[in-house]
């Protein structure tokens, strides 16, 4: 606790000082303080080299829907020359962001094509780019609060969050501006080459849909996937009877043999697996690192969801 005065400086202190806004820790260090894992696995591909240093706000086995911030992790926004967040995703966040932050901060939902609840497939796939004027577009027309944010879950959205994150990071620390912008290049291509994998992956198969306990994975529906949900963006959304039973029917219809539950929600998968005689499957929706999965990382749970797809669905 004898950090706090300090803390409380910091904020009032806020942008009306240079020194602070250059250098909001006062040690020299460049930091980044990411609210979630896919943000903090970017900054950290792009800062490979260089000395930055990166914290996550949401710990591995934590739930980032409902991430509450406290003291050490206020400390850490306030000491970063960069936050990234994703408006929309963490009331909580925000909300210590704004009221603590002294650096830099990136919007990811202001710099990536998020996706409307609502939109029909074939709208979905119209986005598959993420060029500046459809960008602007979409957040003037939706806002944040009626779009998917899951949005990492597509490779090449995140590397639209990686061409922000390298420019404000060459921006806080222009003396590895190089190695910054090397690194985005090097991470480029590996979201690149695995999207094409996922498109590859998933062209031959007996089954073009997937059940999943909440509806995080819309963004899977460019490679031609249908997703069905068992509630809806909220993890702790409990299912109604109406949904299980069209479930059911979509289940029988198209000949589903898996239902995929989540690894910090098991329970909603596991139950409608167990009641139908079904396979349990898992699917990363990679919102956080479990304490089983903190040892992966972005690339390899991704592509261990394609691989989990591609047995649920009879995949050549």
């Amino acid at each position: 606790m004898r950090f706090l005065p300090a803390l409380a400086a910091l904020v009032l202190l806020g942008a009306g000082c240079s020194a602070l806004d250059d250098d909001p820790a006062g040690d020299g260090e460049v930091r980044v303080a990411a609210a979630t894992y896919p943000l903090a696995w970017v900054a950290e591909r792009l800062s490979e080299g260089t000395g930055t240093k990166v914290d996550l706000l949401t710990r591995p086995g934590g739930e980032a829907h409902d991430l509450e911030l406290g003291v050490q992790e206020t400390a850490l926004v306030a000491d970063a020359d960069l936050v990234v967040l994703q408006g929309g995703f963490q009331p909580a966040v925000e909300e210590t962001v704004a009221q603590n932050a002294t650096g830099r901060v990136l919007d990811a939902a202001d710099v990536v094509d998020l996706v409307a609840i609502d939109e029909s497939h074939e709208e979905h796939a119209a986005h598959d780019g993420h060029g500046d004027e459809h960008a602007e577009e979409s957040h003037d027309h939706h806002g944040h609060g009626d779009t998917d944010p899951h949005f990492w879950l597509d490779p090449i959205r995140m590397v639209a969050l990686g061409e922000e994150v390298a420019d404000l990071l060459a921006a806080v620390d222009p003396e590895h501006a190089e190695r910054y912008r090397e690194n985005l290049e090097t991470l480029r291509t590996d979201l690149v080459d695995l999207d094409e994998t996922w498109t590859a992956g998933l062209e031959r198969c007996a089954r073009d849909t997937i059940v999943v306990s909440h509806d995080a994975f819309g963004y899977l529906e460019k490679y031609g996937l249908e997703v069905a949900s068992i509630v809806g963006l909220s993890p702790d959304a409990e299912p109604t009877g109406a949904a299980l039973g069209e479930l059911q029917q979509l289940i029988r219809r198209e000949g589903i043999t898996t239902v995929f539950s989540e690894p910090l929600k098991p329970a909603l998968g596991k139950n409608l697996a167990r009641d139908l005689g079904l396979t349990e499957g898992v699917l990363d929706p990679i919102e956080g690192l479990s304490k089983d999965s903190s040892d992966e990382d972005y690339l390899s749970l991704m592509e261990a969801n394609l691989e989990a797809i591609r047995a649920a669905n009879g995949c050549r």
